[in-house]
C-alpha cells in the first residue's frame, strides 16, 4: 500500500504500542461472563472481536509492535504536533507552561484512527468483511470509516439520535468514506425496536448504539463489532500519542507535572496519561486528571462495579466506574463524553489513587473553548473542551500560588462539524445540567449483583 507520508520523518513514530498492564500495582479485574458470574474465556469473544485485538485485550506484554501496514497509514497524519500555548499562557497570566498535542490532524480531526487503523487491519486479515459499531458525536463512525475505506471494508454505523441530528457534518464524512449510517435507537434490529416501542422519543446514547451494533455482528458471521474507546486494546493503540508526547517534551527540554485529558469511555485520555503514568509508578511526582461533563459524571458520581457496557446487556460485564448501564444521559453537545461507564483500566487508576477526576458544566467548558479558539486559533470538540477549561483552573491555581508547573493536554479533535453547538452557545441557549441524584440511584438500582 503506498500512501502519502507526513512531513515529519516516519522513523518519528512508535514502532511499538505501551501497555499499562504490565506495570500496574495490581491485576486488573478481569470480565466477567453474564451467564456463569466466572472470569470470562477470551474465546468467548472471537464470535465478534478478531483474534489479534482479543489477544491484545489480555495480554500483560509491556510492549506490543505495531504492523507496519498500520504504520504507514499513521504516516499520513503521525506524528502530531505538541505545542507551546504560549498565546494562551499570556492571556491567563499564568507562569504555568501549557502544552497540547494535537490530534486534530488526523484527516478525520481527532484521535480515534490511532485505534480504528489498527482495529479495521486485523480483521481485513482475519478475513472479516463488515464492521458494524456505534458513534456519539460521531468521531469514532467518521474514523473507522476511514479507515474501512483503506482496508476495502463495509461499515455499519449506529449514531446515537440526539447527535445524528446535532451534527449531520460527521454523519457527511461517514458516508463520503462509504459508510452505513443509522440513527440509534432504530427499527433495524430487535433492541432497538424494543426502546423504541417503551420511548418512542428515546434519544438514543451510546449503551443503544453498542446494542445495535453487537447484535448485528451477532447475527452476521460476515461482520465483527468494533468499539472506539473503553476496552484495553483500544487504551493501548492510542499511547502513540503519549510516547509521540514523551519524545517531544524532551525535545522541548521540558516534562509535565500535570497531564489532562477529557473522558467519556476513556480513550484520549489514557492515549496520552498511559505512556507517561509509568513514570509516576516509577516514583516520579505527576499528577494526572480526567475531565468529564457534570451531566455524564461517571467517574466521580456514579459506583466502581461490575456493569453492562450497553444497554440490552449483551456485552461481557466489566469492572468500572459506571452510572449504570440503563443510564440515557442529557443531550449535551459533548455527544462523545456521554457514556455511561468508564475503561476498567482509568478507573482502577482512578481506583488507585493514581488519576483525580474533575465535573465541569457544558458552559464553562464552551467558554474555554472560545479563550482557546481566540488565542491559539483552533476551534476545539465541545469534548476537548472539558480539557482546555481543566487545563486553565490548574493554570490559574498557578497563577495564585506563583509556581511554574508545566502542564500538559490532549487537544483531542477539533470542532469544525461542531459549529452548530457553538452557534448555540454564541445565542446563550446552552444550559447547564447537572445530574440528579435520584436519577443516578435509579440506575444504579438496575446493577447486576456482581461484586
Amino acid at each position: 500500500m503506498e500512501l502519502k507520508r507526513s512531513l515529519l520523518p516516519e522513523s518519528d513514530l512508535p514502532v511499538e504500542w505501551y501497555n499499562l498492564l504490565a506495570d500496574l500495582p495490581e491485576p486488573l479485574p478481569p470480565p466477567i461472563h453474564p451467564l456463569t458470574k466466572e472470569p470470562l474465556d477470551p474465546a468467548a469473544l472471537e464470535r465478534i472481536f478478531a483474534k489479534e485485538l482479543i489477544r491484545q485485550e489480555v495480554s500483560q506484554e509491556r510492549w506490543i509492535g505495531i504492523p507496519d501496514e498500520v504504520r504507514r497509514v499513521y504516516a499520513l497524519w503521525r506524528p502530531t504536533p505538541l505545542v507551546r500555548a504560549r498565546n494562551l499562557e499570556k492571556a491567563l497570566k499564568t507562569p504555568a507552561r501549557i502544552y497540547f498535542k494535537d490530534e486534530s490532524h488526523s484527516p478525520p480531526g481527532s484521535h480515534k484512527p490511532n485505534t480504528a487503523v489498527a482495529q479495521a487491519y486485523y480483521n481485513k486479515i482475519q478475513g472479516i468483511r463488515r464492521l458494524s459499531t456505534e458513534t456519539g458525536a460521531g468521531q469514532w463512525g467518521s474514523s473507522l470509516a476511514f479507515a474501512c475505506s483503506f482496508f476495502g471494508l463495509e461499515c455499519k454505523v449506529y449514531m446515537v439520535k440526539v447527535s445524528y441530528h446535532q451534527k449531520p457534518y460527521r454523519r457527511v464524512m461517514m458516508q463520503l468514506w462509504g459508510a452505513t449510517v443509522t440513527p440509534s435507537p432504530s427499527e433495524e434490529t430487535e433492541c432497538g425496536r424494543k426502546i423504541l416501542a417503551s420511548d418512542p422519543n428515546c434519544p438514543g446514547s451510546l449503551g443503544i448504539a453498542i446494542s445495535e451494533a453487537v447484535e448485528v455482528a451477532l447475527k452476521n458471521d460476515d461482520t465483527n463489532y468494533t468499539l472506539g474507546s473503553v476496552l484495553n486494546h483500544v487504551m493501548l493503540h492510542q499511547t502513540v500519542i503519549g510516547l509521540e508526547a514523551e519524545k517531544q517534551m524532551k525535545e522541548f527540554g521540558d516534562w509535565p507535572d500535570v497531564v489532562i485529558g477529557c473522558v467519556g469511555g476513556g480513550s484520549n485520555f489514557a492515549g496520552l496519561a498511559f505512556p507517561f503514568l509509568r513514570h509516576k509508578l516509577a516514583g516520579k511526582e505527576m499528577r494526572f486528571v480526567a475531565a468529564e461533563p457534570k451531566a455524564c459524571p461517571s467517574l466521580t458520581r456514579g459506583m466502581y462495579r461490575y456493569d453492562f457496557g450497553d444497554t440490552s446487556m449483551l456485552t461481557p460485564l466489566l469492572k468500572m466506574h459506571t452510572l449504570g448501564h440503563s443510564f440515557v444521559p442529557a443531550g449535551i453537545h459533548a455527544g462523545g463524553l456521554r457514556y455511561h461507564g468508564m475503561a476498567p483500566m482509568v478507573s482502577f487508576a482512578v481506583k488507585l489513587g493514581l488519576v483525580e477526576a474533575v465535573a465541569l458544566h457544558q458552559r464553562e467548558c464552551f467558554e474555554a473553548a472560545r479563550l482557546f479558539a481566540a488565542t491559539e486559533g483552533i476551534i476545539p470538540a465541545p469534548e476537548t473542551s472539558h480539557a482546555i477549561r481543566a487545563a486553565i483552573i490548574e493554570a490559574l491555581k498557578c497563577k495564585e500560588t506563583g509556581e511554574e508547573k508545566c502542564i500538559l493536554f490532549n487537544l483531542s479533535g477539533h470542532g469544525i462539524c461542531d459549529l452548530g453547538a457553538y452557534e448555540r452557545y454564541l445565542a446563550g441557549e446552552l444550559e447547564d445540567y447537572e445530574l440528579p441524584q435520584e436519577q443516578i440511584d435509579q440506575a444504579l438500582a438496575e446493577l447486576p449483583a456482581v461484586e
